[in-house]
């Protein structure tokens, strides 16, 4: 009231005489022009022209605007709230949300957004558009395991709200499952123990809780876990199933397994085994039946049980001083079989052998035949791959030959076809005696692009495949000159790689552009020299001065 009165004082309704017409209307027309500039409003009340008269106008427009204003400030719309469709959420999927502002908003208003859980998820923000009150937005909720919460907070200018979502995890079903459902224990010596495992595994989508482990048949027991107990899902526990040998019989049992498992509440695992007075010698036995040159066969004793504690003492002998086995030996405790070494000394005649053993009273034998002396020549391959291979260059791999008979072998002659192969290494013919071997070089060196193939024959007079064939392969490559650079500073859309004939002036451009700072010339014929240089390409195809130049010599 006190600013308008002073106005009323300061503003008197008459004519200036001393302004005239044009300039008082000229000073109407200035002051209504930066009235509709101002950000005020534009309205303007005249009591008459004047200079006085103007300018109080003007004043009171200016406070009049200026007030409207303040006040249209004042009653801006705030944030009210932030919810959404649900407080609480089980599992995974979308919960549907909403901002609230506390009236229509005359111009668009952006909602900054967070959660404080990573298992709820929402956009950064959103935007409440001009004249709404309100806008929605999705939360992306992801499954737990555990209950918790999350909070969702919502900001616009210095308020923020807060919704708070309550995560609950599946109910899920608890299943159970089991690595077998019987166990044989085979047979043991009376008085001696047998331990097996068993194996149960949370394979459900919720805890199993095993209440009760029963076992039925006395000479049977479990151990490894104290009911009740949980299984979280994916988790397992290892039980050991034992049998004890009270005396000579067969025995049967059964292990109940008690759960809340959905697919197996009361799970049953059938057990056996067998007790037997004594453990006797079965059988001696040697991979290889002939032996046809000196070297060790790999034999084995087998018992029709299980050695008793501190193992089962075996006798061994051989009836021919060629072929030698150790005196005894022992196998272990609880095992059914033991092995050990028949070593074969040169020979160069046919012979019989007999390898016996014995423990406990019981004798068991196995012939083994020494051949009649042989020439025999291993090779180290069957065909030789060179792969690719440039142009007038070589490339080198070994063959080994081996005499692995009982006499000696010679190789006669090793002779190659196909463009591009060759073999040295060796004289022929070269004889080798027992074990004695050599190497032959075989090289690849081609002359022309493309696949090559051929073959080395080696002839000898070894008994078993005198004329072995080795299969050759390998691919002419073109060459090639691999060119890298440095790149320049600055804003580069590719590069172009000029060449031309060492010494030449007249660069040919290779690529219409590449944007790695290497490049691979595969178009270069053999003997001939090259230089090269590179430019840098802007965006708007302008080259930049050339690099430095680089020669190349073209085997």
């Amino acid at each position: 009231m006190n600013t308008f009165r002073s106005i009323q004082q300061f503003c008197k309704f008459g004519i200036d005489p001393s302004i005239p017409p044009t300039k008082a209307k000229q000073s109407q027309e200035l002051a209504e022009s930066k009235s509709s500039e101002s950000s005020c409003p534009t309205s303007t009340i005249w009591f008459q022209t004047g200079q006085r008269n103007t300018r109080c106008a003007a004043i009171f427009m200016f406070i009049l605007g200026c007030l409207s204003a303040a006040a249209i400030a004042k009653a801006s719309p705030q944030l009210t709230a932030v919810s959404c469709g649900t407080s609480t959420f089980t599992g995974s999927g979308t919960a549907a949300c909403s901002v609230y502002l506390s009236a229509p908003t005359s111009g668009k208003v952006v909602v900054s957004l967070s959660s404080n859980n990573a298992a709820v998820r929402v956009p950064s923000s959103v935007t409440v558009r001009s004249g709404a009150s309100t806008t929605g937005f999705s939360a992306s909720v992801s499954g737990v395991t555990l209950s918790q919460t999350a909070t969702i907070t919502a900001s616009a200018g210095s308020v923020s709200k807060t919704f708070l979502i309550n995560l609950k995890p599946n109910a899920g079903t608890p299943t159970l499952g089991i690595s077998t459902t019987s166990i044989d224990f085979g047979t043991l010596t009376v008085g001696q123990y047998a331990t097996k495992p068993l194996v149960l595994t949370a394979t459900g989508t919720a805890p199993v809780t095993i209440s009760s482990i029963s076992v039925a048949g006395s000479l049977f027991t479990v151990s490894g876990l104290t009911p009740p107990a949980t299984l979280n899902p994916g988790q397992s526990v290892t039980l050991s199933v034992q049998f004890y040998s009270h005396h000579a019989s067969s025995f049967t049992g059964v292990v109940t397994i008690s759960s809340n498992a959905s697919n197996n509440p009361n799970a049953v695992v059938n057990l056996s085994g067998t007790g037997t007075t004594a453990v006797a010698l079965s059988a001696i036995s040697c991979n290889n039946a002939t032996m046809t040159a000196s070297g060790a066969d790999s034999c084995t004793v087998t018992l029709n049980g299980a050695a008793p504690s501190g193992g089962l003492v075996v006798s061994l002998s051989s009836n021919n001083g060629t072929v030698s086995v150790p005196a005894a030996m022992t196998v272990p405790a609880n095992a059914t079989s033991a092995g050990f070494w028949a070593t074969v000394s040169p020979f160069t005649s046919p012979q019989s052998v007999t390898l016996a053993a014995s423990a406990g009273g019981v004798s068991k034998t196995f012939a083994l035949q020494l051949s009649s002396s042989q020439a025999a020549l291993s090779i180290n391959a069957t065909s030789v791959a060179f792969g690719s291979v440039v142009l007038n260059s070589s490339a080198t791999q070994s063959v080994t030959l081996k005499s692995t008979g009982t006499s000696a072998v010679t190789v006669n002659s090793a002779a190659v076809t196909g463009s591009g192969f060759s073999v040295s290494g060796s004289a022929f013919p070269v004889t080798l005696s027992p074990g004695q071997s050599v190497s032959l070089s075989v090289q690849f060196s081609p002359k022309s692009t493309g696949s090559a193939s051929g073959q080395l024959t080696i002839n000898s007079n070894a008994t078993s495949n005198p004329t072995a064939i080795i299969s050759l392969s390998g691919t002419g490559a073109p060459h090639e000159v691999d060119l890298t650079w440095n790149a320049p500073s600055g804003s580069i859309a590719g590069y172009h790689v000029y060449r031309t004939a060492s010494g030449g002036s007249s660069y040919q451009l290779l690529n219409s552009s590449c944007t790695d700072t290497s490049y691979a010339d595969t178009t270069v014929q053999s003997g001939q020299a090259y230089d090269y240089i590179v430019k840098s390409v802007n965006s708007s195809g302008v080259e930049s001065a050339a690099s430095n130049k680089t020669s190349v010599q073209i085997p």
